[in-house]
């Protein structure tokens, strides 16, 4: 992990990797992440950044790969899936959160677009089957609910390697 941090630093900067932050343009550089269709998110979910530009420090980078790993639990991959799918860092997916996750699973292309009323009934079946308090989002503990009844989450799910 901290040759391919290290790696992803300009080589002046390689001798002290410990203490030096990776920008958000070459952590997108990964190959993990390079087809991720949620790998902007990715990045705002595990930087620390005070400044807000996504830039990694190793320790962001190795919480991020060990969520992404074979060894991380259901629970785990559940929680950081919910903060990369919750778009608007509110605690809850409401419908526009829901909204832009349909659309990065499909594509912004006009051609796989779906149209609205395609969408909105994608999202009423999605908060009828998630939304056990019927509030109108779905909030961390429906989210691991839903997800603790699909075995293949963390093996297909959005957390993989």
């Amino acid at each position: 992990a901290y040759k391919r941090f290290s790696e992803l630093l300009p080589k002046e900067e390689r001798e002290n990797a410990c203490s030096a932050r990776v920008p958000k343009s070459q952590i997108l550089t990964l190959p993990e992440l390079r087809a991720n269709p949620f790998q902007h998110r990715i990045c705002r979910v595990f930087s620390t950044s005070d400044d807000g530009d996504d830039s990694m420090s190793f320790e962001d980078f190795l919480d991020m790969l060990s969520v992404f790993s074979d060894s991380a639990t259901s629970d785990i991959k559940s929680h950081y899936a919910f903060r990369i799918f919750d778009f608007d860092d509110d605690g809850t997916l409401d419908r526009k959160d829901l909204e832009k996750l349909v659309n990065c699973l499909t594509g912004q292309g006009e051609e796989s677009r779906l149209s609205s009323a395609e969408m909105e009934q994608l999202i009423r079946n999605i908060l009828e089957e998630s939304d056990i308090d019927k509030d109108g989002t779905i909030n961390l503990s429906e989210f691991q609910h839903v997800v603790s009844r699909s075995p293949d989450f963390a093996r297909y799910g959005g957390l993989q390697r």
